[in-house]
C-alpha cells in the first residue's frame, strides 16, 4: 500500500516541492516528513471493560538544518499556507549561508513488515471478548487471583520524507501490543505478575486460544513466585542475568550511551573511546533494526535512512556509534539508520531500534553452579540512569537466590546498582542462548517515545551491588 501523503496538501505536488526547495536553500541538510497514523486501545479491568479510545492524526514536519543549528517547525494543517508559514520560520537557520546540501539516503527494496491494518480487523467486539476470555480464564485457574488488568493496543502509521533534491520514500508502520497484569493475594499479602507481547503485525499472533493462554499462564506463574519471594539480601555478589527482556538493562546503562548526539557533545560516558576496550572480552554488542516485524525494527527511518544492522562493541571494543545524518555528519561518521521521532510533531534524534547482545559460549546452568552465594535476575521493572556518568540502578521483578550452585528461594525487593561501563568489564560467562524480548519495550528520550527491541544471553557478572531489605 503506497503511502502517498503529498497529495494531502491542498496543492499539487509541483508547489510543495517549490516551497521545499525555497526553505533549504543554503542549509546542509533537511526534509519534510509527513505522517498520518491511526492507534486504538482496549482496556478490561476488573471484571468489566474500562476503558477504550480510537484517535486520528496527520500532519507535517518540516526540518532545515545548517551546522550544529536546526530549525524545525510542524502543523496539522496540511494545506500550501500553513507550509509557507512553517517555511518562513525554519529557513532562517540557513539565512545568510551557502551550505552544501548533503547527499539523499541510499535507496532499498527491504520490507521488513507487511502493511495490514491491525485496526480494522477484528472487529471491536472479537477484541473486547478477547479481553474477557482472558480475564475469566485467570480467574478460573486459580482462586488466589484478585485482580486482572489485560489490554490490547494497535497502531498503522503512514509516513512519506521528501527532501528538496526530490528523494522520496515512504513507509507504511503496523504495531500491535497486548498486555496481561495479574493480582494475586493470600491473606494480607498481595504480589503482582505480567506478560505483554506484540511487534509490527496483525493481531493473528495472539488471538488465537494457545497462543494468549500461554501469556496468562506466565503473568499468573510470575505473581505466584512474587508470593512466596523473601526479601532480597543486600551487598556485593555474584549476580546472573537470565536472557531477553533483562536486556533491558544492557539498553538503559550501555545503549543510550552509544548514541550519537551524547558522544558528539561528550556526555556520554563512552565519548571519545572507539577503538579501546571498554566491555570484556567477548561481549559483542549490536543494534539490529533489519529484524522482521519485530517492535524496534523500521524498513527506514525517519529521515529515509534504511535501517541496518550495526555492531557496537565487538569481542569488548568499542567500534561504533548509533547516528542519524546530523550528527553523523558533524562527527565525520555515516548515518546508521537510528534517526527517529515519535511523530511529525518532533524532530529526529538517534535513537535504539533492537538492541541486543550476541551469545557466547557457556550454557545456564554452568553459570548459576558457579555462584556460591548471589542473585538470578529474571525479570526488570524500572530503572534509573544517568548517561554521563553511566550509573544505573534497576528494581527486579522476579528474582532468586542462589545458594552453592544452585536457585533457591525467590525474593522480592531486589535492586541492581551499578556503572554502566564498569558492569559491561564485570561480566565473565555469556551464555549461548540470547533472545531478543518479547516486543513491550517503550524507549524515553528527550520527551519522545518511540518503539525498542532489547536482549542479551544470559550473563554472569562478578561482585555486583545489589540493593535489598535484608543484609
Amino acid at each position: 500500500m503506497a503511502a502517498d501523503l503529498i497529495s494531502l496538501f491542498d496543492v499539487d505536488e509541483a508547489a510543495v516541492r517549490a516551497s521545499l526547495a525555497d526553505t533549504l536553500a543554503g542549509a546542509d541538510d533537511g526534509e519534510l516528513f509527513v505522517e498520518q497514523i491511526q492507534s486504538e486501545s482496549l482496556t478490561f479491568d476488573n471484571g468489566r471493560l474500562k476503558g477504550g479510545s480510537f484517535n486520528t492524526d496527520q500532519g507535517f514536519g518540516l526540518r532545515a538544518v545548517s551546522g550544529e543549528a536546526v530549525g524545525y517547525a510542524h502543523s496539522g494543517e496540511m494545506s500550501l499556507s500553513a507550509l509557507k508559514r512553517a517555511s518562513d520560520a525554519v529557513k532562517e537557520v540557513a539565512r545568510g549561508r551557502a551550505g552544501t546540501y548533503a547527499e539523499p539516503p541510499r535507496g532499498t527494496n527491504t520490507r521488513l513488515y507487511g502493511d495490514e491494518n491491525p485496526i480494522g480487523e477484528p472487529s471491536f467486539e472479537a477484541k473486547a471478548k478477547l479481553l474477557a476470555d482472558i480475564d475469566a480464564y485467570l480467574r478460573d485457574t486459580d482462586p488466589r487471583v484478585r485482580q486482572v488488568s489485560v489490554s490490547i493496543a494497535a497502531s498503522h502509521q503512514k509516513i512519506e520524507i521528501l527532501r528538496a533534491d526530490g528523494h522520496r520514500v515512504e513507509d507504511v508502520r503496523p504495531m500491535t501490543r497486548l498486555n496481561i497484569s495479574v493480582v494475586t493475594g493470600e491473606g494480607d499479602r498481595q504480589e503482582s505478575g505480567s506478560f505483554g507481547t506484540g511487534g509490527r503485525m496483525g493481531f493473528n499472533a495472539f488471538i488465537g486460544e494457545h497462543d494468549w493462554k500461554a501469556g496468562a499462564d506466565e503473568a499468573l506463574r510470575q505473581a505466584l513466585v512474587n508470593l512466596s519471594a523473601v526479601d532480597a539480601p543486600a551487598g556485593s555478589m555474584d549476580v546472573v542475568l537470565a536472557n531477553g527482556w533483562p536486556g533491558v538493562m544492557l539498553h538503559e546503562a550501555v545503549g543510550h550511551g552509544l548514541e550519537g548526539d551524547f558522544n558528539r557533545k561528550k556526555t556520554s560516558a563512552f565519548a571519545g573511546l572507539i577503538g579501546t576496550q571498554v566491555a570484556a572480552k567477548g561481549v559483542t554488542v549490536v543494534d539490529d533494526g533489519t529484524i522482521a516485524e519485530r517492535r524496534g525494527s523500521i524498513t527506514i527511518d525517519d529521515e529515509g535512512t534504511p535501517s541496518a544492522y550495526n555492531v557496537l562493541i565487538e569481542d569488548g571494543r568499542l567500534v561504533g556509534y548509533m547516528q542519524d545524518r546530523q550528527n553523523a555528519r558533524l562527527m565525520g561518521m555515516q548515518p546508521t539508520g537510528n534517526g527517529r521521532r515519535q511523530g511529525y510533531a518532533y524532530q529526529p534524534m538517534p535513537r535504539m531500534t533492537n538492541t541486543y547482545m550476541l551469545s557466547g559460549s557457556h550454557e545456564p546452568e554452568e553459570m548459576i553452579a558457579s555462584v556460591k552465594k548471589g542473585i538470578y535476575a529474571v525479570s526488570f521493572g524500572g530503572g534509573q540512569v544517568d548517561i554521563t556518568s553511566g550509573k544505573f540502578v534497576f528494581s527486579c521483578t522476579e528474582a532468586y537466590l542462589i545458594e552453592n550452585g544452585r536457585v533457591t528461594t525467590p525474593v522480592k525487593g531486589a535492586m541492581l546498582i551499578g556503572n554502566g561501563p564498569d558492569a559491561m568489564k564485570r561480566i565473565t560467562m555469556i551464555g549461548n542462548d540470547s533472545k531478543l524480548d518479547t516486543g513491550i519495550g517503550n524507549c524515553g528520550k528527550g520527551g519522545q517515545w518511540v518503539p525498542v527491541g532489547v536482549g542479551q544471553p544470559h550473563l554472569k557478572m562478578t561482585e555486583t551491588t545489589v540493593g535489598g531489605t535484608r543484609t
